[in-house]
């Protein structure tokens, strides 16, 4: 194993993660890693109860319900004890089980390993 892999922090498809708020308390989430999302979004009710904000930009996001335009705003977690500071885009994810999906800008970020053999019933 070489260095850069070995000291790599490793997650799995789901990952517990702590949602810093702007002015409210932190949110603890399960979040859905997606090596295929290039952004990382977070749902609209989950957002604004953490008061994230303002917005800082809007994007065009393609997914498997079509493209929409989709307002981003700035946020800060923790995630497999590292903090991080990144911008997610606002989805309605009311119909989803995971109302954080974490894309490939924070596992870049992160310099995050994904084990696709954790799964969701082994987060403690």
């Amino acid at each position: 194993m070489s260095d850069s892999i070995e000291n790599r922090p490793i997650i799995g498809l789901y990952e517990k993660v702590t949602l810093k708020g702007n002015n409210t308390s932190d949110k603890k989430v399960i979040a859905r890693i997606d090596t295929g999302a290039t952004r990382s979004s977070i749902d609209v009710k989950l957002a604004a109860s953490l008061r994230l904000g303002p917005v800082l930009k809007t994007k065009m996001v393609k997914s498997a319900h079509g493209a929409t335009l989709r307002p981003i705003v700035e946020g800060s977690l923790n995630i497999a004890g590292k903090n991080l500071k990144t911008q997610f885009t606002i989805a309605d994810r009311v119909k989803m089980k995971y109302k954080l999906l974490i894309g490939q800008d924070l596992l870049r970020e992160g310099n995050f390993l994904v084990d696709s053999c954790i799964l969701d019933n082994e987060i403690n």
